[in-house]
């Protein structure tokens, strides 16, 4: 009985002690959930979670929580035909026509369906898409696996429309204007996103001469490169890429021909590496397009497409002979950064993409972990280069399925 009684006087305080530690943990809940949803609103389903960039959704984005595009598997369907476009395509450029190049897998590459692994992505309706976007420039800004993806778009929506005219936007490369929907897209072709050129000594001395430098690149990180210097002001929709010339010996020799890099026209002293070059570049090409594009605008960074050399880099003897996607425990053994194999730019440029981009309004379009199991649909030999071609893309190919979610993306954002 006064057992009874002791815990009936203490009930109260009891009660007391669960009510506020309810409160605090309810308190603490929704201050993760904010954070969560604040995070990377840019990222849309797509943001890192480790090291290794893998990627998860963010649902608080879009509101979708059931779909993370970046986490499926290839799904062959050998009933799979050519219904999207073909080999006829003349914007193909020759090297990445792997069927007319005869390679052994060229009609096989594209019967594998990029499968999400709680939604769809089905191909786009490039009709739709014509009508969709009626009046609207999109421009792709980056490297030659930009173009890639712009060829893929262009021979797309050329199946359905042939009222097409070249025309090219200031400093593009190629374009074509769809004249019944004033549609025009263009590839403006640039390595770096900044300006660079070469560079050597000055007879009369400076910074860089004092440490013995006599010749190289200069990079001048806060001058985008004039091929796109004035395609924020004109397109609607700008999808940017950059990444594999920052890792090419070849081209900027660390000794023979480095890179140089120069802020409001002086040099960057002490001298820095090209991956703090590429900070420094990303972080001007975002203040320069949010200045100069408008409100409406969407802006998009692609992630780094994938290599797959294997036995050597392209000028080792690499190659990719491989016939069929890679299995998942494959991908981590090529391109984990534990390794620090031969194509391990790939995650590395992710990492300064995510860093450069938080916080701003471009949006993030995720191809790298679809992209990393396709070692089979690269040109490889069939490239017509003295070395394997597995940088580039066979098309039809993997950049269809870039495009498809490139797509998705864009109704998202318009809803």
């Amino acid at each position: 009985m006064a057992a009874t009684k002791k815990l009936s006087s203490l009930f109260p305080l009891l009660s007391l002690i669960c009510f506020i530690s309810f409160f605090l943990l309810l308190s603490i809940s929704r201050k993760a959930s904010i954070s969560s949803s604040t995070t990377h609103p840019q990222f849309l389903r797509f943001k890192p979670i480790d090291a290794n960039l893998t990627t998860r959704s963010d649902p608080s984005a879009t509101g979708d929580s059931s779909c993370d595009y970046s986490d499926g598997s290839w799904i062959y369907d050998p009933n799979a035909g050519f219904d999207r476009y073909d080999s006829s395509c003349k914007e193909i450029f020759k090297g990445w026509n792997c069927i007319l190049n005869n390679k052994s897998n060229a009609r096989d590459i594209i019967k594998w369906r990029w499968k999400p692994r709680n939604c769809d992505l089905p191909p786009f309706d490039p009709l739709q898409f014509l009508h969709t976007y009626r009046d609207t420039n999109i421009g792709f800004i980056g490297d030659s696996l930009n173009r890639n993806m712009f060829v893929s778009l262009f021979c797309t929506l050329k199946r359905v429309s042939n009222d097409v005219k070249k025309w090219r936007p200031a400093g593009a490369d190629r374009g074509f204007t769809f004249l019944h929907y004033n549609l025009t897209i263009a590839y403006h072709r640039t390595n770096l996103l900044a300006r660079y050129g070469r560079w050597s000594a000055n007879g009369n001395g400076g910074k860089l001469e004092a440490l013995g430098y006599k010749e190289g690149y200069r990079v001048d990180v806060d001058v985008p490169e004039s091929t796109w210097e004035k395609a924020p002001s004109f397109h609607d929709i700008l999808i940017f890429n950059t990444g594999h010339w920052w890792w090419a010996p070849s081209k900027f020799d660390p000794v023979k021909s480095p890179m140089l890099f120069f802020e409001k026209d002086l040099p960057v002293i002490p001298p820095i590496p090209p991956d703090l070059g590429l900070d420094k570049v990303l972080n001007h090409v975002i203040r320069f397009v949010e200045k100069t594009m408008r409100p409406d605008a969407i802006k998009l960074f692609r992630t780094q497409s994938p290599r797959h050399f294997e036995g050597g880099d392209w000028d080792q003897g690499g190659s990719c002979q491989r016939l069929q996607p890679l299995l998942p425990e494959q991908v981590e053994d090529l391109f984990s950064l534990k390794n620090n194999g031969t194509n391990v730019e790939t995650r590395l440029v992710n990492q300064h993409i995510y860093n450069a981009l938080r916080g701003s309004n471009v949006h993030i379009l995720d191809i790298t972990r679809m992209s990393e199991f396709r070692a089979d649909a690269h040109p490889s030999t069939a490239g017509g280069k003295k070395h394997d071609d597995c940088m580039h893309w066979c098309l039809p190919g993997v950049t269809d399925t870039w495009n498809d979610l490139f797509v998705t993306h864009l109704n998202s954002l318009k809803i």
